[in-house]
Formats: structure tokens, C-alpha cells, sequence
């Protein structure tokens, strides 16, 4: 989930940015800080604006860059477990795909894919279901859900995000449209 909050936070000014103005410099400071990090809530911070430093510095002994506070707008993605995610396929694997969603990657298991047993076309880079003939390739629009989360704080891209599409309503895009289609003419036919 996506959402637009003002936090509060310390950066530090180094020693070679002293002598500009604060307000034109904490900014762009701040942006390398808190960019890409995770949060103790368990937010990732995408996007960093409107930075605005809050009441005197303090320059700490033996360090010689200013420590700052500062309040910011903040664009931060947050995963949830059991949200519904739209993602493109960004690798095929012979234990599955990966699929990036937002500033995230997650995994979907060749067992969580679809209900058909899935073949993997290690040539073409596919998942294919064996009675459907349904295939998963990279490059391809997705909707899941998030089934399992274990976070890396450090590094967020290397978190560990396991997905579903074995659920009604989630899947292929188009196969989700094909899908509702069908659903359409069977209930017309009654």
C-alpha cells in the first residue's frame, strides 16, 4: 500500500556543505539519507519532499558535521500480508517467477502459478500449464497476493515476499479478462 505521510528525522551535514545555505542543502541531503530505506514500521521510503529543517543544528565533538533535524513529506510503499499486488514478470526460474510490484520483488512458487500442473519451457523462459496451456513469460502483467513477508530491513530489495495467484481473480491479466468473460456467458445462457 502506498501513502503520502510527513515524517521527522536526523541527517547528518557534512563538514564540506557548511557555509551554504541550510535550507537549499538539507534536501538534497536528506533525499540520500532516508530514499530507499525501511523505517522501523516497516515502510519503504520511495520519495522524500518538502524537507525543512526544525531549530538549530548540533555539531557533534570530533565529528564536524552538523546533525540536523528535519521534517519531510514522504512517499513510502508498505507491504502488506494478504494485499492484492499488480506486478510484471521480471524473471523465470525453474522454482518459479519473480515479480516486481512496486519497489519490490516477490516470488510465486511454480506450485502457486495456477490450478493445473505447470511445466517449465526453460527455453522460452515459460511456465506453462500442462491441461490449460496457459503460460507465464517475462514481460508479463500480473495480479497476486502477497501470502508471505520476511523483510530485510538493511536491504530492503532483498526481502523475501512470497505470492499467489492460485485464488479467483488474480492471475495473467488477460487471463483474469478471459476469465470474466466466461463467467458472463454462463450466466447468460441460464
Amino acid at each position: 500500500m502506498y501513502m503520502i505521510t510527513e515524517a521527522e528525522g536526523k541527517i547528518r551535514i557534512p563538514p564540506s556543505k557548511l557555509g551554504e545555505d541550510i535550507n537549499s542543502i538539507v534536501g538534497g541531503v536528506a533525499r540520500e539519507q532516508f530514499e530507499g530505506k525501511m523505517e522501523p514500521d516497516r515502510s519503504l521510503t520511495i520519495l522524500v519532499d518538502n524537507v525543512r529543517a526544525e531549530g538549530d543544528g548540533r555539531i557533534v565533538h570530533g565529528d564536524g558535521a552538523v546533525h540536523q533535524t528535519v521534517k519531510y513529506d514522504r512517499l513510502a510503499y508498505i507491504p502488506k500480508d494478504g494485499e492484492v499486488v499488480e506486478g510484471i514478470v521480471i524473471e523465470i526460474r525453474e522454482f518459479g517467477a519473480f515479480v516486481r510490484f512496486g519497489p519490490l520483488d516477490g516470488l510465486l512458487h511454480v506450485s502457486q502459478v495456477m490450478d493445473d500442473r505447470v511445466d517449465i519451457d526453460q527455453v522460452n523462459q515459460r511456465l506453462v500449464g500442462k491441461e490449460s496451456g496457459r503460460f507465464l513469460a517475462v514481460g508479463d502483467k500480473v495480479k497476486a497476493r502477497i501470502t508471505s513477508l520476511s523483510i530485510d530491513d538493511k536491504t530492503p530489495q532483498d526481502s523475501r515476499i512470497g505470492l499467489t495467484m492460485r485464488q479467483p481473480g488474480l492471475g495473467r491479466l488477460d487471463w483474469i479478462e478471459a476469465d470474466a468473460k466466461k463467467g458472463e456467458a454462463k450466466g447468460g445462457d441460464e
